[in-house]
């Protein structure tokens, strides 16, 4: 588990997160969208101890992430947005780079660079930026770590890889592994990620399951326009409307147009999720 109590953070005089608090807890997939410029990468790199909290506390599985601790360091593996070229044949890189990771394995290693077609006889420096992408994700499962933290990972990807990517994210992570995805592709996730966590840079909008977003907010996707609406979308065959759950219908969770209506009104919005 981690907990995040009244974490603050800035670059210089420009304050990114302010008294941001919540529970994470294994076995799930965490789907992390916000705003340009919120904190979303920098709420990542803290969590995983790459930079220390301004302010406020993070609990991870009882130990401080900035400590660098080898014993967690080896627990958690964060992948960036952009990945870096190596100079090595991807097989290579593998073999010589897995030995930090005391769970990883390198016949899962090649094995999920098939699946991604991907050759590890190629030098990762010299691979077009999917198929480098592609290569990373690939290191990062085979690490078999319980804390994995991944900042815009479909980014780069083509259609059928990120529908590789979504098929090895849930078959090559543990029952119990915390996953964190930062994306801004929620239509790329929105079949993996769950619970969803909506950030701002002074809160935490939304952290919770799509089951229980499901039982505060209805998901209308009819044509008659309800005057409660937090958020409404024309589409051709009608509009997405999203109002708060009254009846206890159950709905399809819309992403998109959850974020749409969280971020036009975020003070009721909190509040509900709070009752």
């Amino acid at each position: 588990m981690i907990t995040v109590q009244n974490l603050s953070f800035s670059y210089g005089t420009k304050g990114v997160l302010k008294n941001i608090s919540m529970e994470l807890k294994g076995g799930n997939i965490y789907g992390l969208l916000g705003e340009n410029g919120v904190g979303k990468t920098t709420l990542l790199t803290l969590l995983c101890g790459l930079k220390a909290p301004l302010s406020g506390t993070i609990d991870t599985d009882g130990r401080f992430p900035f400590d660098r601790q080898p014993s967690l360091l080896s627990e958690q593996f964060y992948l960036p947005d952009e990945v870096a070229p190596m100079p090595y044949r991807a097989y290579e890189f593998g073999r010589e780079n897995g030995k930090l990771w005391p769970n990883f394995r390198q016949d899962l290693f090649l094995s999920i660079l098939q699946e991604f077609e991907v050759d590890g006889n190629h030098r990762m420096d010299r691979m077009s930026a999917g198929q480098l992408k592609k290569t990373w994700i690939a290191f990062a499962l085979a690490c078999q770590v319980r804390h994995y933290f991944l900042d815009e990972p479909t980014n780069g990807l083509d259609i059928p890889s990120k529908a590789q990517f979504r098929k090895a994210i849930t078959r090559y992570t543990a029952e119990d592994s915390m996953v964190i995805i930062s994306t801004h592709q929620v239509r790329d996730l929105e079949n993996v990620i769950d619970p969803i966590i909506i950030l701002d840079k002074e809160d935490v909008l939304v952290n919770a399951s799509l089951e229980t977003i499901s039982r505060k907010l209805f998901f209308d996707y009819g044509n008659e326009i309800h005057p409660e609406a937090l958020y409404l979308e024309r589409t051709p065959g009608g509009a997405i409307q999203v109002y708060p759950n009254t009846t206890g219908e159950d709905s399809k969770v819309n992403l998109e147009a959850l974020f749409n209506a969280v971020h036009a009104h975020k003070d009721v919005v909190k509040a509900l999720f709070q009752q």
